[in-house]
C-alpha cells in the first residue's frame, strides 16, 4: 500500500484526489511539473496524515498555479526562488507521519505498562 492509498480511504476522497490530479495535468507543462515536484517534496517530509489537510494544501497550490498560469507568470514568481522553503512554510504547522508514529509508540508502551 503506497502513501496515497493510506491517506485516501473513501471513494469520495479518491474522486477528489483524481479531480485534483486532473487539474494538475491540465496545467501548462512547467506548472504541472512544478506541482508534481512540490507534491513529492511535501510527501517526502511525511506530511499528510489527514485527507482534509492534504486536500487544503494541494488545492491551494493548484489554485495558485492556475491563477499564475492564467496571468502568464513563472512558477518562481509565485513561489519565490526557493521553492522548498515555500513548501516548508505551507506545511510548517501540519502533523507528519512521524508525529503519528511517535504517538502510537508512546500509547502502545503506556498500554503495556498499565497492564502490569
Amino acid at each position: 500500500m503506497n502513501i496515497f492509498e493510506k491517506l485516501i480511504g473513501s471513494l469520495d476522497e479518491k474522486r477528489e484526489w483524481k479531480a485534483m490530479e486532473a487539474r494538475a495535468k491540465a496545467l501548462p507543462s512547467d506548472y504541472s511539473k512544478a506541482y508534481n515536484a512540490m507534491k513529492n517534496y511535501i510527501f517526502s517530509l511525511g506530511v499528510g496524515t489527514e485527507w482534509k489537510d492534504c486536500k487544503r494544501i494541494f488545492s491551494g497550490i493548484l489554485d495558485l498555479l492556475e491563477e499564475g498560469a492564467a496571468e502568464g507568470k513563472k512558477v518562481t514568481d509565485l513561489t519565490g526562488e526557493d521553492v522548498a522553503a515555500f513548501c516548508d512554510d505551507l506545511v510548517k504547522d501540519e502533523k507528519t507521519w512521524m508525529d503519528k508514529y511517535r504517538k502510537e509508540l508512546n500509547q502502545s508502551i503506556q498500554k503495556r505498562l498499565d497492564k502490569k
